[in-house]
């Protein structure tokens, strides 16, 4: 198995690991991880089905062919470890994970109101970040997590992960995802199979909002639609169109901000695409 990375795919990808024979504790438990061992980066890794695997404070759910996923939040701290436990013997793998440099960027033109929420939309805002939170609250045993991934959208990137963000001159939260610019209505796709967790067409901050559920904790989320074209429960396929750009909440113009979640750590998903397409008709992947 392996999977293309995307902007910082040359960062420290790790080759399988090689249990080395002459030891024998740890002679029946095959591992292999392959990922991005920076802050942001995600790792797809393989093991003996019956094994149980531990990522920090973290049980992992491991499939039926052995497969599970980790992340690191944006401001991880390494170094990072992972226990593979079967039966009597466990294997322990400790390892570096990469720190970034993060940009300022300076955005003005936001909605006021979407910088500083005033008073009487405070209830909304709790209201649906309770929706958010238990949309995405669910570990399934979906496995499109360790297939090949594809841009949900081609474009110019005009924001990346991990920026921090000054919005009107006013700092904010570092921006946690990929902002592509693209003409209102172009329409997004599904980057992998998954199951629709939540469709929402006006969020107070992203607009249009989709949760995408590839399993094992590992959620897609697109924000600023014009249009939400899919329903909570349904099952899509990859390059299934979901949505189309818009420019709703806390944005200056029409794009898709495309943010994702692997077992709560918010990473960046252009980890697991090629570099971006020159080529585009707004449509096709």
């Amino acid at each position: 198995m392996r999977l293309r990375w995307g902007l910082v795919w040359a960062l420290f990808l790790i080759a399988p690991v090689i249990v080395p024979a002459s030891v024998p504790a740890w002679a029946d438990i095959p591992l292999e991880l392959d990922g991005t061992f920076a802050q942001g980066g995600i790792v797809v890794g393989q093991t003996d089905p019956a094994a149980e695997v531990h990522f920090g404070d973290l049980v992992l759910p491991v499939s039926d062919e052995g497969h599970f996923v980790f992340g690191f939040a944006r401001d991880f701290e390494g170094p990072g470890e992972i226990s593979i436990v079967l039966g009597e013997q466990t294997l322990s793998r400790t390892f570096d994970v990469a720190a970034r440099q993060y940009n300022i960027q300076y955005v003005d033109g936001v909605p006021p109101e979407t910088v500083t929420p005033p008073p009487e939309v405070l209830d909304r805002i709790r209201a649906e970040g309770a929706i958010k939170r238990a949309a995405r609250a669910d570990v399934t045993a979906r496995t499109d997590f360790a297939r090949p991934f594809i841009w949900p959208l081609t474009g110019i990137v005009t924001g990346t992960y991990g920026s921090q963000r000054v919005y009107n001159g006013t700092p904010r939260n570092p921006h946690l995802g990929i902002d592509i610019a693209r003409p209102t209505g172009t329409p997004v796709v599904a980057p992998a199979a998954g199951t629709v967790t939540l469709a929402a067409p006006d969020m107070y901050f992203e607009g249009g909002l989709i949760f995408l559920d590839h399993g094992h904790g590992m959620i897609d989320v697109f924000m600023h639609l014009s249009e939400v074209l899919v329903e909570e429960g349904q099952e899509v396929e990859q390059g299934e169109v979901i949505g189309l750009v818009g420019a709703g909440g806390r944005a200056t113009g029409p794009h898709l901000d495309w943010r994702m979640y692997v077992m709560g750590a918010r990473v960046d998903p252009s980890n697991l695409v090629g570099p971006m397409p020159e080529e585009d008709d707004g449509a096709d992947q």
